[in-house]
């Protein structure tokens, strides 16, 4: 939804299946961007960006990797320059195929699941209405932040939206 809302904004091209993803691109910010939705499993999403990567001649920090995380709550955005899969499969997938943690991941939380037993049907459900209603500001905030890490880097873009739900800065309730 987020590539969506960045493709929206920015004039995007019509996608097409290449190299296991569903590919377009655009301009954000004056800098050509390919966007990207992996057209395999989440769960086996590795391969789709390594080909991707392979296709387009890019290194593995050049790339922002944008996922749904059920153990960060909900509307909380996460960027990162790098890290471990934090038990994200989509994520493990991506690190075994590049070799390598180091590229720039955002998380979008959507979580928490109350139990692991509960991870399929939590991930593939609906929102509860009240987060439905909430869920044009997180991918709107989502893509912002996509943005403004293309447009001013991930410096910039972290310090702005690495934050809690409900715009809390971190450790703001410390």
């Amino acid at each position: 939804m987020v590539i969506e809302e960045i493709g929206r904004r920015h004039g995007g091209t019509a996608e097409r299946e290449i190299a296991h993803c569903l590919l377009g691109s655009a301009v954000v910010g004056g800098v050509p961007v390919a966007l990207a939705r992996p057209s395999l499993f989440m769960n086996r999403s590795g391969p789709a960006v390594q080909a991707l990567l392979a296709r387009e001649g890019a290194r593995p920090e050049e790339a922002l990797v944008i996922c749904d995380d059920l153990t960060v709550a909900f509307g909380t955005l996460r960027l990162r320059r790098q890290g471990s899969h934090g038990g994200h499969n989509g994520l493990r997938s991506i690190i075994e195929a590049l070799g390598t943690t180091a590229f720039p991941r955002l998380r979008v939380g959507i979580g928490p699941a109350a139990s692991i037993a509960e991870h399929v049907d939590f991930v593939l459900g609906r929102f509860p209405p009240e987060e439905h209603d909430e869920l044009p500001g997180v991918i709107g905030a989502a893509a912002d932040c996509a943005e403004m890490a293309v447009r001013e880097g991930l410096d910039q873009a972290m310090n702005r939206f690495n934050r809690r739900a409900g715009g809390a800065p971190p450790g703001a309730d410390s």
